[in-house]
């Protein structure tokens, strides 16, 4: 983890560097290899976190990279909702589950119902082990808000890789945690959309690489005659 930190300081580095001085150069000439691609292949979906803080400047390295993904129009239409503290992620985690429950059956036995709110304790509770969750959300009054369903998961996903790029952990959560929950605990504003939350922390262990398809089965050259 302290290797991935250091590989991405210094690249977060030189690349605050050019982007003030206004260079274009690019940081590796076509074909070189770049440590940065390996980050695709070690990004992960972690439902299980320590409960070690993430340093200020690391969330502020994630979110910066978070912020600078392509946009329609540079309307970048973002917003970047962190939270850390404690009894608001209890009072969240309280409210999903109260929504769970009231999407059962009314007349559910109660043997049935005591024994899906354990399951659905057990399965937040993972999530919520979390020390930290980033609320990804689009400005509804953004100059073009019909295009904010493109910009808003290009940022998610930017964020989930600078986060492993320091050794933290994400999983874009859209069901699971419900929109109605973060809105009503957060009081978000009805002018922005939620994209998704993400847990971010330490994982408790890294889950094993989950199966892909090979690269052949999703790439057509010129056409598909």
């Amino acid at each position: 983890m302290k290797k991935d930190r250091r590989s991405f300081l210094r690249l977060a580095g030189a690349g605050g560097a050019l982007c003030a001085a206004g260079a274009t150069t690019a940081f590796a000439a076509p074909g070189e290899e770049s440590g940065f691609l390996d980050l695709f292949a070690k990004r992960q979906s972690v439902r299980r976190y320590k409960s070690d803080p993430v340093p200020d400047e690391h969330l502020r390295l994630i979110l910066d990279a978070a912020r600078r993904p392509p946009t329609s129009g540079n309307q970048q239409p973002w917003k970047f909702l962190v939270v850390r503290n404690k009894a608001t992620i209890e009072r969240l985690r309280a409210r999903c589950l109260q929504l769970y429950e009231a999407n059962w059956p009314q007349d559910l036995p109660a043997a049935e119902r005591a024994a899906r709110r354990e399951s659905a304790a057990k399965h937040l509770a993972g999530y919520f082990s979390a020390p930290a969750f980033v609320v990804v959300l689009t400005d509804s009054q953004s100059m073009y808000p019909s295009y904010n369903h493109h910009d808003g998961p290009l940022a998610a996903g930017y964020l989930c890789l600078a986060a492993r790029a320091l050794g933290y952990g994400t999983v874009y959560v859209t069901d699971a945690i419900p929109e109605q929950a973060t809105r009503e605990v957060l009081e978000i504003p009805e002018r922005y959309e939620r994209v998704c939350i993400t847990p971010l922390g330490i994982p408790d262990g890294w889950p094993e690489p989950m199966p892909k398809k090979k690269l052949e089965e999703f790439v057509v050259f010129e056409s598909f005659a």
